[in-house]
C-alpha cells in the first residue's frame, strides 16, 4: 500500500470542488496501478478542466501529456469513466530524459454533477482537517456484474457506514474491511478481490504529525527534516527556553509541560509519530510511558540499548502491556553511522519514513545479475558495424 501525498491531494480536491461549484465539468485522472519503473506511483492525480488547464501531476513528460490529451478528449465527447494503460517503453522514456520501463494504469473519470461529488469532497476535506477518516473504492473491472460500470464508487467511513455499492453486499463488505485497514495512515492500493474484481482504494485522514518530546539539538534537526517531508510538528519540553515559537518556527505547537502531561494538549492518533529525546533518563522514562499509553501509531526512543532496556523494565513494572512495549522503536533510527545531531536526525527520520511508507530499509542498488546483464548488452555487436 502506498501513502497518498497529502498536500498534493488536498490541492487537487480543493480545485475540483471549486470547479464543480462553478457548474463546470472536469476529468480526474488517477494512477491506480504501476508495474516496473515509472515516474509516478499509485495515488498521483491530475485534474483537467474544461478549458484544458489542470492541477496536479502524473509525473510529467510524455505520460502526463498523453493522459492530459485523453482527458480533454473525454470531456469533449461526453464519454464515461475508463481505465487506460500506458507502457513506457525505452523510446518514450528517452524522449523525456527518463530511464523507465514500466506500465502505468490510469482511471479517467469525468465529473459533471456537483450534487453527487461535492458531499464526498467535503468529507475528504473534513478528514484532512482532523475529522473522521474516510475512503473511496473505485471499480476498475467487474467480471461478476455487467451492471457495474468502471468508476462505480463505494464511499466508506471509519465508523463503518457506507454509501454506494460495488455490485453486491459481500463485495462491499470485503472492500470496506480492507479500506478501514488503510485509513489510519491514509494509504492507497490496487485491490484484486476474491470474485475477480479490480478496484482502487484511497483512504484519507489527517496529515502525519511528529511529536518531539525534548527540545534539544537533535529535536531542532528533526523538526527541520520532518517539515520537508510533510509532517505537522509538535514539540514538548518542560523548559520554556527549549519549547517556544522562536526556537521551532516550523512547529504547529510548542508545549511547555511535564513530559507525562504534555501529550494531553495534542490530538494524538494512529497517524502520530512520537520521538522521545529528552535530556535525561528520568525524563525519558516519563515521556516513554506517556507515549506508550497514547494511541500513537509509532513511538521511538532515542539513546543506547542499555538505556532502552532500563526504560522497558520500568514500563513492565508499571503494567504497560508487553505487546505495546514491543512496538516501541528503541533505540530509534537506522544504523547510518551518524554522530552529529543532524546525522542522528536523518537516521531517525529514515526509520520513521520507512515505517510510514512501508519500505524495508535495504539498499536499492541493483542485484549482481542485472549488473552482469548490462555488461552483456554493452559487449553485444552493434548492427551495421
Amino acid at each position: 500500500a502506498r501513502i497518498l501525498a497529502g498536500a498534493a491531494m488536498r490541492e487537487v480536491y480543493h480545485e475540483m470542488a471549486r470547479v464543480l461549484e462553478q457548474g463546470d465539468p472536469c476529468v480526474l485522472a488517477t494512477v491506480v496501478r504501476t508495474k516496473g519503473s515509472t515516474p509516478q506511483k499509485p495515488g498521483a492525480k491530475l485534474l483537467v478542466r474544461q478549458d484544458g488547464s489542470g492541477v496536479g501531476t502524473l509525473g510529467g513528460g510524455c505520460v502526463e501529456g498523453d493522459i492530459w490529451f485523453a482527458s480533454s478528449e473525454l470531456l469533449k465527447r461526453g464519454g464515461d469513466a475508463e481505465v487506460k494503460d500506458y507502457f513506457l517503453n525505452e523510446d518514450l522514456a528517452a524522449r523525456d530524459g527518463l530511464v523507465c520501463g514500466g506500465t502505468m494504469y490510469f482511471l479517467l473519470e469525468p465529473v459533471r454533477r456537483r450534487e453527487t461529488a461535492l458531499p464526498y469532497l467535503q468529507e475528504i476535506a473534513d478528514a484532512y482537517a482532523g475529522g473522521q477518516a474516510v475512503a473511496i473504492a473505485s471499480l476498475l473491472k467487474s467480471p461478476g456484474s455487467a451492471d457495474m460500470a468502471v468508476g462505480q464508487k463505494l464511499f466508506i467511513r471509519r465508523d463503518g457506514s457506507i454509501q454506494g455499492t460495488l455490485g453486491s453486499p459481500a463485495l462491499d463488505a470485503e472492500v470496506s474491511e480492507r479500506a478501514r485497514e488503510l485509513m489510519p495512515y491514509g494509504k492507497c492500493e490496487f485491490l484484486s478481490t476474491r470474485d475477480g474484481s479490480h478496484l482502487f482504494l484511497e483512504a484519507y485522514t489527517t496529515p502525519p504529525q511528529l511529536v518531539i518530546m525534548g527540545g534539544g539539538h537533535i529535536a531542532l534537526a528533526l523538526a527541520r527534516l520532518a517539515r520537508t517531508v510533510g509532517f505537522t510538528i509538535h514539540v514538548i519540553d518542560d523548559r520554556p527556553e527549549f519549547s517556544n515559537r522562536e526556537r521551532f518556527p516550523y512547529a504547529e505547537s510548542t508545549i511547555v509541560a511535564p513530559y507525562d502531561q504534555g501529550l494531553a494538549q495534542i490530538p494524538v492518533s494512529t497517524n502520530t509519530f512520537i520521538i522521545i529525546a529528552t535530556r535525561g533518563h528520568r525524563f525519558d522514562d516519563l515521556a516513554t510511558e506517556a507515549a506508550a499509553r497514547s494511541p500513537a501509531g509509532y513511538v521511538g526512543l532515542l539513546g543506547s540499548k542499555r538505556k532502552c532496556l532500563l526504560i522497558y523494565q520500568g514500563l513492565f513494572r508499571k503494567g504497560v502491556p508487553e505487546e505495546r512495549i514491543r512496538q516501541i522503536h528503541g533505540p530509534v533510527g537506522l544504523d547510518l553511522g551518524g554522530r552529529t545531531p543532524e546525522e542522528i536526525a536523518l537516521s531517525v527520520m529514515a526509520e520513521v519514513l520507512m515505517d510510514r511508507l512501508g519500505g524495508d530499509g535495504r539498499p536499492m542498488r541493483m542485484e549482481n545479475r542485472l549488473f552482469l546483464k548490462a555488461k552483456e548488452k554493452a559487449l553485444e555487436p552493434v548492427a551495421g558495424m
